[in-house]
């Protein structure tokens, strides 16, 4: 297990080219990592992310050991407006438990949050990077605008159901959820910082907080990759965790990713892996944006008159016969 973990740590440091990266001609997707990006996915837009992990677990002090299977399903939908997306975030986990004198299991939702995401903060917007046709050196210095993030917040609610054995407390519960996300997009956007800024249960007698930092680059239109380091403390649970992976992207609206996650310590080692797809539906969203295509081209177009010409053509046409006509 311990030459498992090492070997892993060094391959998440040592591999720098494995990073994920998101275009916004393609589908915008949170997996494989666990930080939410800045970024809604567009108003009418519907975006499924699902995913199927293995976990296995040692507890030295306790001297337990867990196997288990877990899935975890994302459901974003963009409404109202551009900046704007609903969330349903769902995790259900099983597992057994082998300790020296008893075996048993544990199984239910981990975790189940309903919340919102508004993009507070583009630094993007109303923003061009100008050329120097003159200078390559000039073209391709570090661009210091990208040191600006885009900030968005996210507000939600933990639903809790009695008797989870997941949960810190045996009665159902409501609690809230607030992120603070930042996206920083560097090289041409295809290197991506985000962070995330956690506070959970925060009206429970165990509130947790936390961060989660994701580092991405994709290697071409097809192939990216991630790693990324979270951690979280409670007066019921603390841990840090790093994590990486890959994702493949099949066509525009559709990816399949797989990652591997370890932490730090010994009470309890954690080692997981996992494999999941991303699916979106925006059809509708194309459709607005063609609308207002012909919405635009056609408020440009000049205005005609019965004979088919223009008001403009009209106009000159007449200053021509009466600058004539002066003359005559």
């Amino acid at each position: 297990m311990l030459k498992i973990k090492n070997l892993l740590i060094a391959f998440l440091f040592l591999v720098p080219q494995l990073f994920f990266a998101q275009y916004t001609d393609v589908i915008n997707s949170n997996r494989p990592g666990e930080t939410m990006s800045a970024f809604a996915v567009g108003k009418s837009v519907i975006q499924a992310e699902i995913g199927f992990y293995g976990i296995k677990e040692k507890h030295d002090l306790l001297g337990y050991d867990a196997t288990g299977l877990g899935t975890d399903l994302t459901f974003r939908y963009g409404a109202f407006l551009e900046k704007l997306e609903f969330v349903l975030d769902v995790q259900y986990q099983m597992e057994n438990f082998d300790t020296p004198y008893t075996s048993y299991k544990k199984n239910n939702f981990r975790q189940t949050v309903l919340g919102a995401k508004y993009l507070i903060y583009d630094p993007f917007k109303n923003y061009e990077k100008t050329k120097n046709i003159y200078s390559y050196k000039a073209n391709h210095r570090f661009d210091w605008h990208s040191l600006i993030p885009a900030v968005s917040v996210f507000a939600g609610a933990n639903f809790v159901g009695a008797d989870n054995p997941y949960s810190f407390s045996p009665e159902a519960s409501i609690s809230p959820k607030v992120v603070l996300i930042t996206q920083n997009l560097f090289g041409d956007g295809r290197w991506v910082f985000v962070t995330n800024i956690i506070a959970d249960y925060i009206t429970t007698d165990y509130p947790s907080y936390g961060y989660v930092l994701t580092l991405t680059h994709g290697f071409n239109n097809k192939w990216s990759g991630f790693v990324e380091n979270q951690g979280y403390k409670s007066d019921f649970y603390s841990d840090a965790i790093v994590r990486g992976g890959a994702a493949y992207l099949i066509n525009p609206n559709l990816q399949v990713d797989a990652s591997v996650s370890t932490n730090f310590k010994n009470t309890p080692s954690v080692l997981y892996g996992g494999v999941g797809v991303s699916w979106r539906y925006d059809t509708k969203h194309k459709e607005q944006e063609v609308e207002l295509k012909k919405q635009s081209r056609k408020e440009k177009k000049p205005k005609e008159t019965k004979g088919g010409k223009s008001k403009k053509e009209v106009d000159y046409q007449e200053q021509e016969r009466n600058r004539k006509s002066k003359y005559e």
